[in-house]
């Protein structure tokens, strides 16, 4: 009902309103968990039949919530919509997306709701496009409607400098740079989808994140800021990931073509990779997957075993990925040396690392993952590193 007051106090002020909600609580891991008790092994289209229901179930009950306000409102899924997505059942994109029936909506003067994180695939089946994916539906739709800008509300006021579940005292991101945003999204924080801050930045969306319990403002995503000083936007901690090392293959040319092609074919998603330097004719490799890859990325490992020509596997399920992100990093070798002094001093081992000109990320022990990003945090503030340089 708050959410309903919301959107018809936008609605009241003369706007035409297009929301997409995403499914309640814990629905999409109930729907889950039903779905492992009858089968373990129950096929993606039928997943996706399944879990498509948690959004449809939001915006009937939203309807309803604002008629009961005395406004009118309507809710549509991806397919009564036209949402065209890849055929790929559980993690699609959409492709295309048809305006004729939102727009015929609005101008019956209609707040549509619109079932976030589903698409229509080429089989006429219904798809969903993964987790958090509601956001990517929600700008999608502001690129093609030519919306004003896109509001993205969530249990949180805004983007952090950590996750405040995690970090207390995390401090909120007024402003903050598209390439930022996503990379923090990229590296586990959850607070907005990765391919949603992609897309708005690609169609030039205007972004905001803020909260659905109050009124505070929020965080604003743009272009590119101006840069006068190194700062760090923020940090992140990812513990869906696993790494995988496969130890012994001979070291000639093309053999980690040879592994990552055929991962690639699979669609595994690659993320740290590190390849040892040779020792008896031989290199030893090691990459992470997303935990939801390693038995298949394994799988497949073992079955072209011949192939790639390695001595052993190993794998290691209990790890972290700690990331700093910041459009300052590249120019200034003192963060990268704070961050490992953090660590050092709150005993933590690092396992891997890798960095790039807006980021610097290092694999850890999943145990270690709360102390680590509070250590790194309050060595940022200490030294002054975090802060945005500039506001709207």
């Amino acid at each position: 009902m708050n959410v309903a007051k919301r959107i018809t106090n936008t609605f009241k002020n003369g706007n035409k309103v297009v929301v997409v909600l995403s499914a309640q609580g814990d629905v999409t891991d109930e729907l889950l968990a039903k779905a492992a008790e009858i089968n373990p092994e129950a096929s993606k289209r039928e997943l996706d039949m399944l879990l498509s229901t948690g959004e449809q179930q939001s915006v009937a009950l939203m309807a309803i919530a604002i008629h009961k306000l005395g406004y009118p409102a309507i809710s549509l899924n991806a397919v009564q919509v036209g949402i065209h997505a890849t055929r790929k059942y559980g993690n699609a994109r959409i492709k295309s997306i048809e305006t004729e029936r939102i727009v015929a909506e609005l101008e019956r003067n209609n707040i549509v709701l619109v079932a976030g994180f589903q698409g229509l695939n080429r089989y006429g089946d219904i798809t969903t496009l993964g987790r958090g994916a509601s956001d990517t539906t929600a700008v999608a739709l502001a690129a093609v409607l030519g919306a004003n800008s896109c509001e993205i509300y969530t249990d949180v006021d805004g983007v952090y400098s950590a996750d405040p579940r995690m970090v207390k005292n995390a401090k909120k991101i007024d402003v903050i740079s598209f390439d930022e945003m996503l990379h923090l999204a990229s590296l586990g924080a959850c607070v907005l989808h990765n391919r949603a801050v992609e897309m708005a930045q690609r169609y030039r969306v205007k972004l905001v994140l803020r909260s659905s319990l109050s009124d505070v403002e929020g965080t604003l995503i743009r272009e590119e800021l101006e840069v006068e000083k190194v700062y760090v936007s923020g940090l992140a901690v990812d513990k869906d990931i696993a790494r995988v090392s496969i130890i012994g293959f001979l070291d000639r040319p093309g053999k980690a073509y040879q592994i990552f092609s055929l991962l690639a074919r699979e669609k595994v998603a690659i993320d740290l990779i590190l390849q040892s330097i040779s020792h008896n004719a031989t290199k030893d490799i090691t990459f992470t997957v997303p935990k939801d890859d390693l038995k298949r990325t394994l799988s497949l490992l073992e079955t072209n075993r011949d192939m790639i020509g390695f001595e052993t596997i190993s794998y290691d399920e209990k790890i972290a990925k700690l990331s700093a992100v910041g459009a300052g990093m590249v120019s200034n070798y003192g963060i990268a040396s704070a961050m490992f002094e953090a660590l050092y001093d709150c005993d933590v081992n690092i396992l891997m690392i890798t960095t790039s000109e807006i980021k610097i990320s290092v694999l850890i022990a999943e145990d270690d993952a709360y102390k680590a990003v509070n250590a790194v945090h309050d060595k940022f503030t200490q030294m002054s590193h975090f802060g945005t340089p500039n506001k709207l």
